[in-house]
């Protein structure tokens, strides 16, 4: 293998660095992409928009905001208190990242 082409490989080993398994997970994923769009979703609106499960979503919101990517905020909105996720700056940057990570894997084998 020539130089150019180690050096090929090693651009393909950072882009794919750049993949962060956390939000990688399709679940996560799409939650990650809803919550960039938007400044804040409740849990029966990401639900809804996702078709996932109650006990589904909490457990990709647990990861997510374990990672520190999302924050989840109870609120009392008329007697019945409802929870509100946003992304953290972190997630934000997170995803950034994942973007370009995705965009050189893509640029690599076109």
């Amino acid at each position: 293998m020539t130089k150019t082409d180690l050096a090929k490989l090693a651009t393909h080993v950072e882009a794919l660095d750049k993949i962060e398994q956390v939000i990688h997970v399709k679940g996560r994923l799409s939650i990650v992409s809803m919550l960039a769009a938007a400044e804040s979703l409740s849990f029966t609106e990401l639900r809804e928009l996702l078709g996932l499960t109650d006990g589904n979503l909490a457990a990709h919101l647990r990861a997510l905001d374990d990672a520190g990517y999302v924050r989840l905020v109870k609120r009392g909105d008329h007697g019945k208190p409802l929870t509100y996720i946003t992304l953290t700056a972190a997630g934000r940057n997170a995803f950034k990242r994942y973007l370009v990570g995705l965009e050189q894997i893509v640029k690599r084998h076109r």
